[in-house]
């Protein structure tokens, strides 16, 4: 299993593996030794030497330019932000980074009082967590749904797997992983390789979890923006509720918040919590 290695030629490998030689007009024959496509036929799709793709996938060269990667991010149907994680990967910004920023992303995260910032979600639960899915701060309707031991800086994403562990229910358990695979994807997503805190999460979650190793190999990469989380809220049991995550300028921290449509049994929770 690849460790924390998030370096592009490691990347490409991943992406090469999943395409179908089929779906992309090639035989499939007794001599094909490798699972997905070969590397001279990437290069052909991608438009590129299939010398040049070997050098990439080597890491004999880091920094191809913006039309080379554009190039391999069609191949591989990269989504928007498959694309973005791509550009990074090789040190550059996608166009839609270039044209999106602004003043606000360049003041950086140290600019931000997440404890103002949660001050004004006073009416449902809302925390904000770092890259590494840390809790940084929660405000006091959201302490009550997080785990009574979960304070600042413990790890959400080793909370969800904890509680995969102990859940008996097949339909929460099978919720909860969705809730793994998709905030292990963000922290792909987010973090830098490298990094001393991520080596010790995937080197702690990686035995735990299948999801959560099956999703690192792959090389998922995705932000959180929205979805839904089963809850164990007391006297009321499990919960759904749904999330949606925002980002902070700079990137170093995310907002969410859980909420529920009104008459559902989430917007009846907050109620009689915020009572």
């Amino acid at each position: 299993m690849d460790d924390v290695t998030t370096d592009l030629g490691t990347y490409l490998r991943a992406r090469r593996d999943r395409l179908r030689p089929q779906e992309h007009g090639f035989d499939v024959g007794r001599g094909r030794r490798v699972r997905g496509l070969r590397r001279q036929e990437v290069a052909q799709l991608a438009g590129i030497s299939a010398d040049y793709y070997l050098r990439l996938e080597q890491g004999k060269d880091r920094h191809p330019s913006a039309q080379v990667l554009a190039a391999l991010a069609r191949t591989f149907g990269l989504d928007a932000d498959g694309r973005e994680h791509l550009f990074r990967l090789a040190g550059q910004v996608t166009p839609r980074q270039a044209t999106g920023t602004g003043d606000a992303a360049a003041t950086g995260p140290d600019a931000v009082d997440v404890t103002a910032v949660l001050s004004s979600w006073s009416t449902v639960p809302a925390f904000v967590t770092d890259r590494h899915h840390d809790l940084v701060a929660a405000d006091d309707l959201a302490c009550m749904l997080l785990p009574q031991w979960c304070g600042p800086g413990t790890n959400l994403l080793e909370a969800v797997v904890t509680r995969v562990e102990r859940d008996l229910d097949e339909r929460n358990r099978a919720a909860r992983e969705r809730t793994v695979a998709d905030m292990t994807a963000a922290l792909r997503f987010h973090a830098e390789a490298g990094d001393p805190r991520l080596a010790e999460l995937v080197r702690t979650l990686a035995p735990r979890s299948t999801t959560f190793r099956r999703v690192w190999t792959e090389h998922e990469a995705r932000p959180l923006r929205e979805g839904s989380s089963p809850v164990e809220v007391a006297p009321f049991g499990t919960v759904t509720f749904r999330w949606q995550t925002l980002a902070f300028p700079g990137g170093e921290h995310f907002l969410s918040v859980f909420s529920g449509s009104p008459g559902s049994a989430a917007a009846a929770t907050v109620d009689f919590l915020r009572a």
